[in-house]
This record gives structure tokens, C-alpha cells and sequence, in this order.
């Protein structure tokens, strides 16, 4: 009876495992988070490539030290107490252990050192752009701009809970989204209108602020086509945590087809809102959720 409980109650565990992961495929999507998970989001970039090699590795190496130190710890605790160890040496100097204490420590800093400057090298060796992108940061939502395509302008809104269809993750899907050709390089100037805001997509690698009065660049190349999601990460107002970031790379084709849809769609659309006009409550139906 004692078995048959446990062998009915594994099979129940599986059954509502499988019916979980069954149930949330979205959360499983590439290019946004998911619950329970562990590291970074996986790489579309070759930059990103680059950064979970680095942070491997470094996790190796901090894991190996802290285990040596440990178990040094250990050993003087255990070797040297005084009941160990009734009678102390009197030892001062120890020529030998002198010196690898003070080398082993720079042979590790170098090691260190070598890929920290290649990848910080990789992130500011920008190759010849295929497209430009302009992100442009307001309280709260980010405005973006094509200038090789006729300045092509539009703003991305958060999409509230209640407006969400089926599939689009809470609190990282906007009206309008950022489309981009895969395998082509993007290069991305970052600005802002008001205060700091940060330009963040974490499959691309990327992660830039937004300075009014200034404009910084980064650049991703994404090599798989999908939906990717980012948020600002400058602590920039009340509504700081409604202000994602919706990335979709496609393919060419799909990229000509889009881009030839939205210039008619946002030529008639209003200009992007001001910060006066939003502190006044003079805002767009669509945008109004900003001035709550």
C-alpha cells in the first residue's frame, strides 16, 4: 500500500510538471526571462557570445579560489589551534611563500586581464553599420527613430495587463516594436529628452544610458531571428518599471516589408510627445496611461 502511495504520488509530480511546462510555452521563448532561471539569457549576438564565455569562466575561476582558501582555512584551524599546535614556531619569513603570494595573485589578475580587454574591445570596435537606429528615452516610454529611412519615427508604449493578448509577456510588450534584419550589423545612438534613462536588451549584450544632451552608441549583430525583450535599467521616475523594450529581429524580406507598412502607418501618426505636453495632461489617448 506504502509503494503504491509513493508510485502514485511520483506520477502525480511528473503529470503537474508536465502539465506546467505544457501550459507556459511562452516562458520557455527565447529573448525574455523566465521564472527559475539560472545565468543570463542565451546569446543572439556575437558580443553576448562573448560575455557568458567571460562570466563562465570567471565563475570557474572565483569557484577554485574560494575552495583553496577554504581549505587553507581549514588547515591552519585544524593544524595550528593550541591544542594542535601547544608549542607555535617561530618562523617570521618564508622567502618562498612570500613570493607566490604576491605572484600568484598577478598571474591570476592577467588572466583575468586578457579576455576582459578583448571583450571590451569587441563592444567598442564597431564594424560598418547596416542600419542605424536611434532610441530616445522619455518619462516613460522610449521613442525611436530609422534616420537612413526617411526618419522613419515612432513611439513604444508599455501595453497594460488588461490589453495583453494571448502569449505577450506582462510588463515587457509595447504597442509599437523595433524591427531589425537578422545577421546585419545595428548600430543604436542612445539619447534622452528629460532624465537618465539605459537602453537594455540582454540577449543582444547591450546596455547603454540615455544622457539627455548627449548620445551614446553601441551596436548588436542578432543572429537568430525572434522576439526580444529588454527594459530601461536606470532608475528614472515612478514608472521607471513600465518602460520595456521590444526588439524583432527578421528576415530581410520581412524587414522590406515592414518598413514599407510602418512608413505609411506612422506618417500619419501625431508626433512623438513632448515632455511639456505630457506634464500638462496634453497627451494622446494611446499614451494617456503615462500621465496617471
Amino acid at each position: 500500500m506504502k509503494n503504491g502511495f509513493l508510485g502514485a504520488g511520483r506520477v502525480a509530480a511528473l503529470a503537474g510538471a508536465a502539465s506546467f511546462l505544457a501550459a507556459t510555452p511562452v516562458l520557455a521563448e527565447l529573448g525574455q526571462p523566465r521564472p527559475w532561471q539560472l545565468g543570463f539569457q542565451e546569446a543572439v549576438t556575437p558580443i553576448m557570445h562573448q560575455i557568458t564565455t567571460f562570466h563562465d569562466f570567471l565563475l570557474i575561476l572565483i569557484t577554485v579560489i574560494t575552495l583553496f582558501v577554504l581549505a587553507l582555512l581549514v588547515y591552519v584551524a585544524l593544524k595550528f589551534n593550541s591544542r594542535a599546535n601547544p608549542k607555535p614556531s617561530r618562523t617570521t619569513h618564508n622567502t618562498t611563500l612570500e613570493v607566490l603570494w604576491t605572484v600568484v595573485p598577478i598571474v591570476i589578475l592577467l588572466v583575468i586581464a586578457v579576455p576582459s580587454f578583448r571583450l571590451l574591445f569587441a563592444q567598442y570596435d564597431f564594424p560598418k553599420a547596416d542600419l542605424t537606429l536611434k532610441a530616445i528615452g522619455n518619462q516613460w516610454y522610449w521613442t525611436y527613430e530609422y534616420p537612413d529611412q526617411d526618419n522613419l519615427t515612432f513611439d513604444a508604449v508599455l501595453v497594460e495587463e488588461a490589453d495583453l493578448k494571448p502569449g505577450q509577456p506582462r510588463l515587457l510588450t509595447t504597442d509599437n516594436e523595433v524591427v531589425v534584419p537578422v545577421n546585419k550589423n545595428v548600430h543604436v545612438l542612445v539619447t534622452a529628452t528629460d532624465v537618465l534613462h539605459n537602453w537594455t536588451v540582454p540577449a543582444f549584450g547591450v546596455k547603454v544610458d540615455a544622457v539627455p544632451g548627449r548620445i551614446l552608441r553601441t551596436w548588436f549583430r542578432a543572429e537568430k531571428t525572434g522576439t526580444f525583450y529588454g527594459q530601461c535599467s536606470e532608475l528614472c521616475g515612478t514608472r521607471h518599471a513600465f518602460m520595456p523594450i521590444k526588439v524583432r529581429v527578421v528576415s530581410d524580406e520581412e524587414f522590406a516589408s515592414w518598413l514599407d507598412e510602418a512608413k505609411k502607418k506612422f506618417a500619419s501618426a501625431p508626433a512623438p510627445v513632448k515632455r511639456a505636453e505630457l506634464q500638462k495632461g496634453n497627451v494622446p489617448a494611446r499614451l494617456a496611461v503615462l500621465d496617471r
